[in-house]
């Protein structure tokens, strides 16, 4: 038997690197290292070390070359809302490398085992108003490197993605189906006109954090700390909300493309902020054509990590672009409806 290869977050040379960084910015900040480190995190796109100290616990992390912008966004977002942001005890935008503080508990261990959501409500107050706050800083971010899905380049996207025959697996396992295929094909000009109609809403284009769920919130003595912007890009701040919604479909273990009540309240906190530009009805509009939209901006995302991938670690993961464009699919239906 052939022995499972390893990520390049296990080779010894490298870690050996990233421990003579972290104990030299450690020394120069007069942290001590009281322990071993651990590496709790090893994912193919990602992963997180654990420093503990004198000072409380450090989290290292290292992303892949797809998404080395994650350092230099998170640094440039921080000095702008630090006080929502991951705090850095260093950073090395060249590598992608981040040195942070402990942020706390994830918000998802204060959701799964009661599912009550109500511990989202200020979360997502806090995320609507950074993204309103970085509506002017487009450009800035954009110069970081992340990517520029904004919506008049996604109709040119969609079809392009609809090229990638390795992602779209098309009468493969876990594929499209043929007839699926089709369908996404014929979509292609109504899906132009979504994000047109949603352009004309007036809502000014923002950073989506790409991976907005329970997981990626830490909240600690009351400070909601908002992290992991690897799936960051630039396009309609309603992008961000599927995540969000997937996320609470699981913690309430509701089934796939479940609305609830408390998911609308939340959904209308969310757009408080929004309604400096548009009223709530062309906001709840816009919400629904953005369902559509947001499917397809994952799976660009999804792409851009699972297509740079090499066995065996990109099987475990093909199937995901095309469940997105299955997703489209349905919102779309579901909008026509």
């Amino acid at each position: 038997m052939s022995e499972q290869p390893k990520l390049h977050w296990e080779d010894q040379a490298w870690l050996g690197q990233v421990r003579d960084w972290i104990q030299a910015e450690t020394a120069r900040q007069q942290i001590n290292i009281t322990g071993s480190f651990e590496q709790p995190h090893i994912y193919p796109w990602s992963t997180v070390l654990r420093v503990p100290t004198d000072q409380g616990n450090l989290f290292f992390k290292a992303t892949a070359t797809e998404t080395i912008y994650e350092a230099a966004l998170t640094h440039k977002v921080a000095g702008l809302y630090p006080q929502c942001m991951p705090e850095l005890a260093a950073v090395d935008t060249s590598r992608g490398w981040m040195l942070m503080r402990d942020g706390g508990e994830p918000l998802r261990a204060s959701i799964r085992p009661t599912q009550d959501i109500a511990p989202w409500k200020p979360v997502i107050a806090l995320f609507s108003e950074l993204q309103v706050g970085l509506v002017d800083h487009q450009s800035e971010l954009l110069e970081l490197g992340i990517p520029d899905w904004r919506l008049e380049n996604l109709p040119g996207l969609y079809s392009w993605l609809l090229t990638e025959a390795d992602s779209l697996r098309v009468d493969l396992p876990r594929g499209l189906t043929s007839d699926e295929f089709g369908l996404v094909q014929e979509a292609g000009p109504r899906f132009t006109r979504m994000c047109r109609d949603l352009a004309a809403f007036g809502i000014p284009e923002t950073l989506n954090h790409g991976d907005f769920h329970d997981g990626n919130v830490l909240v600690k003595d009351g400070r909601i700390t908002l992290f992991d912007w690897g799936d960051a890009c630039i396009s309609h701040p309603f992008m961000s909300l599927r995540t969000l919604f997937v996320s609470i479909e699981i913690s309430l273990n509701l089934e796939d493309y479940s609305f609830t009540p408390e998911m609308n309240s939340l959904l209308h906190v969310y757009l408080q902020p929004w309604q400096r530009f548009a009223s709530m009805e062309n906001l709840l509009s816009a919400f629904a054509i953005s369902r559509c939209v947001a499917s397809i901006v994952k799976a660009l995302s999804w792409h851009q990590t699972v297509s740079r991938l090499a066995e065996p670690f990109r099987e475990k993961y093909d199937y995901i672009v095309p469940e997105l464009l299955r997703e489209f699919l349905e919102y779309e239906k579901k909008l026509g409806n």
